[in-house]
């Protein structure tokens, strides 16, 4: 029969299932005792003989009271096969061996069994009464048929979804820290024992490394002591490395093939590898001579198993303070930041960070990252593992390799898929940068250089010209605007807080900035908003408000009174402006303006301004470093003006946010202007890591899994537009609240401006912190700019984590409102 259909929508329900579970809702991890996973190269290697070992090595030698943990995810065989059961039992027989005076106090539950297993399960209460020490001994889900879990949950009718296989799991850990109250950190030790190898399937059919990743919890691998045993243990450890698990310590059963020689030497000693006694065979064999005679290696794991997690509690509680006192954080007064301000970030698992937090307990507690880290996130946790494998693969291929005259195959990939992209229909060239700042400094050259050519102020290049400055070129730009840090990108924005003399005493700001009309919601209708300066006599008394972004956006609007009232202001401005015939470039952010406030500037404005730059033959430059890549719900902001600029300037999210990289797409007019029989004609700019391999890798998969309605869920069937992400009647009531000014909600991006005066509005505004501290509270992690703040999410992310979101806003919201009044 015929099968392949039905598997691959399965793996696509896999995928989509793991991105929905792990970036919703995961659970946190107490880090109150030491946590491990208990991972096997393979199945059959004994992983379940070292988790009883661990046990005997932490109960039966300590001298003060201890309490064990074993919990069993997933179990496959039952009841036959109960790996918890085997715990149970192995530890009550080794302590009568050891301590036949000091009872142990065992207990063995299993929590969901499949319709398969006998509804009268005697194993589901095994206990032995007796005081500490404790052994408690636990199985989450158990399905009767002895194969993969992901075929026994089908065929049985116990279809987990990863979820909810977290969320036991974590009830089952804060059981762990409830149970261990009271007690010191080293009194108490849990394993969390993993099912299969390494890469095997859950029940859902996401691999186990990815299913338990939000998590991150250290891990102990149970290697292959047999021939091929070596390439197996490499590579799941690999896999682990891979996805971020930290290795503590490697060990298998000694097969008289000295494996341990090669693996200790590839893991350049940096973790331990501990060799265990042969196995006996012997199905009979109780291995209780086994037991003894491994007790100094267990006794030596449990130590190294320890010394690791205190090692990791003391960096944990330390790195706040070190990083005041050595790291000068951008955009941040230090004097302003709190004591216990310092987020420690220990991980990010798709959209959420993994922070570390002191409550009533220690914690590693999941923050969706709301600002998607300076606008550059996009991936859920499946394509995270994607792209570190893609860039791991260029890595090994090419590390880095000079880019001039030169070519290499994740650069010409990642090319061809811009120009077939975001660039579709108008670009021809690439550059290749590192950030959006410098795209931005070569648009501008490229752009100088056009209009030098097509207004004859040049005629030769032949010679070094480098002291001639015969015409001082300026731009055209916005208000608001930002463009980057660097010196030539700030000069090509208007003054802002970003320009001032404390920050960048050389700024003049060499251009004509022009004050744009702006589109925000307010009390749940769309309104234009038009500065100062605009003949308006044709539209007096009219209330300028729209129905919808659909409305705003329509290319209708080209013949309506607003579009003649933009081009008089324009034509007015320019005409009357000095060193208007030396306007060498038009810059701007299309629609959305980021770091100036989120403003989103009337699209009918900038259109018209395009084409009034185009009749003046002044190139234009579209900045969508922030607006790029599905950022807005198109894949670029041009689908939204219904205009193609000369150049464009893309990063952030061109490479999922992983790895920095820019390019500077341009039109073949502009590359042709560069061209000439001198060199000193060529565009003389570079980077010592331009076309990057891992970052250009990194950019194709991003590309392809953003536009792939098989990878990316939101994305439409005519894979051109992303579903709406924000719930419309949440969006409404925000824009209702009486302490918000204007709401902007496009594509990822929901932002808002608090209403406030003075000092409380502005770039310099603390007025937001107090309801952005109450957001982290609620594992939401938001950065302001002055009083505006705003929700950003990637383009993967399902619309119901975007409601769960907007629900938390509003909620911090109406306290927020009552604490000011």
């Amino acid at each position: 029969m015929f099968r392949f259909p039905s598997v691959l929508l399965s793996r696509r329900l896999h995928r989509r299932e793991l991105s929905s579970s792990t970036t919703s809702h995961p659970p946190s991890l107490p880090l109150s005792h030491p946590i491990y996973l208990i991972w096997g190269s393979n199945t059959g290697v004994g992983k379940t003989l070292v988790s009883a070992g661990i046990a005997a090595a932490f109960l039966l030698s300590s001298p003060t009271p201890s309490q064990f943990h074993y919990l069993k995810p997933l179990q496959t065989g039952f009841p036959s096969d109960s790996d918890s059961r085997f715990v149970f039992n192995k530890l009550r027989q080794l302590s009568l061996i050891r301590n036949p005076h000091i009872p142990l106090s065992a207990s063995h539950r299993v929590i969901n069994v499949s319709p398969a297993v006998t509804a009268s399960n005697p194993l589901a209460g095994e206990e032995g009464v007796g005081p500490p020490p404790e052994l408690l001994c636990k199985t989450l889900y158990a399905w009767e048929e002895a194969v993969s879990p992901h075929l026994a949950a089908e065929r049985e009718g116990l279809v987990v979804k990863d979820s909810a296989v977290l969320e036991t799991l974590g009830e089952c850990l804060e059981d762990v820290a409830e149970c261990g109250a009271g007690k010191e950190r080293s009194e108490v030790l849990c394993v969390v024992e993993t099912a299969g190898g390494v890469a095997s399937p859950g029940p859902s059919g996401s691999l186990q490394c990815d299913l338990y990743r939000p998590f991150r919890i250290p891990a102990v691998l149970v290697g292959d002591g047999r021939l091929g045993g070596i390439s197996g243990t490499i590579s799941a450890y690999e896999s682990l490395k891979l996805r971020g698990y930290d290795v503590v310590a490697v060990v298998f059963e000694d097969h008289g093939l000295l494996n341990e020689g090669p693996l200790m030497s590839y893991m350049r000693n940096k973790v331990p590898v501990l060799v265990l006694p042969p196995i006996p065979k012997d199905p009979l064999n109780d291995l209780m001579e086994w037991f003894e005679s491994s007790h100094y290696i267990f006794s030596n794991l449990k130590e190294i198993m320890l010394s690791a997690y205190f090692e990791r509690i003391k960096k944990l509680h330390d790195m706040p303070r070190e990083a005041r006192d050595i790291i000068w954080w951008p955009f941040t007064q230090h004097k302003l930041v709190p004591d216990g301000g310092v987020t420690v970030i220990d991980s990010r698992c798709g959209e959420n960070f993994s922070i570390f937090k002191v409550q009533k307990t220690e914690v590693i507690a999941p923050q969706f990252d709301a600002c998607a880290s300076w606008w550059t996130q996009g991936p859920d946790a499946i394509m995270q593992t994607e792209l570190a494998r893609e860039m791991g693969y260029a890595a090994a291929r090419f590390g880095h390799v000079m880019f001039p005259e030169n070519v290499h195959e994740p650069a010409l990939n990642c090319a061809e898929l811009l120009l077939q992209g975001v660039g579709k229909g108008w670009a021809s060239r690439t550059y290749f940068s590192d950030n959006g700042s410098t795209a931005i400094e070569i648009a501008l050259k490229m752009a100088f250089r056009k209009f030098s050519v097509d207004h004859g102020l040049i005629v030769h290049c032949h010679e070094d010209t480098t002291n001639e400055r015969s015409t001082e070129l300026m731009v055209l730009a916005l208000q608001r605007s930002y463009h980057g840090d660097t010196l030539g990108a700030m000069e090509a924005q208007a003054p802002s807080s970003y320009t001032g003399f404390l920050q960048q005493p050389w700024y003049t700001g060499r251009g004509l900035f022009l004050d744009p009309p702006s589109v925000f919601m307010h009390n749940s209708t769309w309104n234009v908003s038009i500065p100062e300066g605009y003949h308006l006599e044709s539209l007096k008394g009219k209330s300028i408000t729209f129905a919808s972004p659909d409305e705003i956006f329509h290319k209708g609007r080209d013949k309506s009174e607003l579009a003649t009232v933009y081009s008089s202001y324009i034509s007015k401005v320019l005409s009357g402006f000095r060193g208007s015939n030396n306007v060498g470039a038009l810059i701007m952010e299309p629609v959305i303006q980021g770091a100036g406030g989120m403003h989103m500037v009337d699209p009918l404005f900038q259109r018209v301004l395009v084409n009034e730059c185009r009749s003046r033959k002044i190139p234009v430059i579209f900045d969508e470093v922030f607006t790029g890549f599905w950022r807005l719900g198109v894949e670029t902001a041009v689908e939204l003006i219904h205009c193609v600029p000369d150049i464009a300037c893309f990063g952030k999210l061109l490479t999922g946010g992983i790895i920095p990289l820019a390019v500077t797409l341009a039109t073949n007019a502009v590359f042709d202007s560069f061209i000439g029989d001198s060199k000193l004609k060529a565009l003389l700019h570079g980077h010592s890591y331009s076309a990057h391999a891992m970052g250009c890798a990194a950019a194709v998969k991003s590309i392809q899994w953003f536009k792939d309605p098989c990878s990316n869920p939101n994305i439409t069937s005519e894979g051109r537009l992303l579903r709406e992400l924000w719930d419309d009647k949440m969006v409404h009531r925000i824009s209702s609240h009486p302490a918000i000014q204007r709401v902007v909600a496009l594509g990822t991006l929901c932002a808002l401006e608090l209403k406030a005066e003075g000092n409380n509005a502005g770039y310099g505004s603390l007025y937001a912190r107090p309801l952005l501290e109450k957001l982290r509270e609620d594992g939401v992690y938001m950065r302001p700019l002055g009083n505006v703040i705003y929700l950003l999410c990637g383009p993967c992310t399902s619309p119901e984590v975007c409601n769960q979101l907007l629900v938390k806003l509003l909620r911090r919201l109406e306290e927020f409102d009552v604490g000011k009044n």
